[in-house]
């Protein structure tokens, strides 16, 4: 589902009552969002309407959300619940995840008729019944003109069919991670950052990718938590391989500890030695002189 900002209505009531935020899913294996209602009585696992952009979609509360900091709007809830849902509205999402379910196996079976080259990884069927959506992943361009055709004639409705990354992919089926938590693009992440070597780099992790990389095969979106931390951390510590005087005692930097804000060296004698900060903060980096630049010979 895709997420809409909060309605003017939701910034202040009337009486000045600040609203209550919740933690809602719209599908039973899906992404959980907060929401923010008015409304007094909110049991968890109970069913309630929520504002999307387009229309009213059911949604099942988990439970409440922490208050804090909900002054501000960025900390305000993606959705906002209208109401409760009605007896015919929660029997009819009640039986929405098998309607998904069968026409999943629908198109696969379709797919393999038409014999594209695609994976289908989820479908999505708007509650008002106007729209459904069909992920799916493929290597090259998939001409669907003819599945899509197909789909309409069987469902009776418009389709779209929206291609996604591995990423988006592992996101919307979900899974535990080498942390033993919820993958994190599955519980809370709502837009992939740019992920790079550099920051497992910065980290001093092992470079294996089976060590930094997710269920998707691509580097863990977890790398850039610390990443600026680590930056902040490692600025006016001296970097490993350059000579460095304190004290007049020379050595050779190794390898450096930004949480502990230590380093690690070798002296003149060759022995490690664990500095601390108090240590090596005022340090002096030695110049090494490479001597003259060698001239080219010119070829003949």
């Amino acid at each position: 589902m895709s997420e809409t900002g909060t309605s003017e209505t939701d910034k202040e009531h009337k009486d000045g009552e600040k609203p209550k935020l919740y933690r809602i899913r719209f599908r039973q294996d899906g992404q959980m969002f907060t929401a923010s209602s008015f409304l007094d009585s909110m049991p968890a696992h109970g069913i309630v309407m929520v504002k999307t952009d387009h229309g009213l979609e059911p949604a099942t509360v988990s439970g409440a959300a922490p208050l804090s900091g909900c002054c501000n709007e960025s900390s305000r809830g993606s959705y906002e619940i209208a109401r409760q849902a009605n007896r015919d509205e929660a029997e009819r999402y009640g039986g929405l995840a098998a309607f998904e379910a069968r026409a999943f196996d629908i198109c696969l079976n379709l797919i393999e008729r038409h014999k594209l080259e695609m994976r289908l990884v989820r479908v999505e069927r708007f509650f008002n019944g106007s729209k459904m959506i069909f992920y799916f992943t493929a290597d090259n361009r998939v001409d669907f003109r003819g599945l899509v055709k197909d789909l309409v004639q069987e469902f009776r409705t418009r389709v779209e069919m929206r291609q996604v990354g591995v990423r988006h992919e592992t996101k919307m089926i979900g899974g535990v991670g080498t942390c033993g938590r919820e993958l994190c693009c599955s519980s809370f992440i709502r837009k992939f950052d740019s992920v790079s070597i550099k920051m497992a780099k910065e980290q001093d992790l092992p470079l294996n990718p089976s060590k930094i990389s997710g269920l998707c095969n691509r580097l863990l979106c977890c790398l850039t938590y610390e990443y600026d931390s680590y930056r902040q951390q490692r600025k006016g510590m001296p970097k490993p391989g350059k000579r460095i005087r304190i004290d007049g005692e020379q050595y050779k930097v190794k390898r450096q500890n930004p949480l502990q804000q230590t380093i690690l060296v070798l002296n003149s004698q060759g022995e490690e030695q664990l500095l601390q900060e108090h240590q090596w903060q005022n340090y002096e980096t030695i110049r090494v002189d490479k001597g003259p630049k060698k001239e080219k010979k010119n070829k003949e």
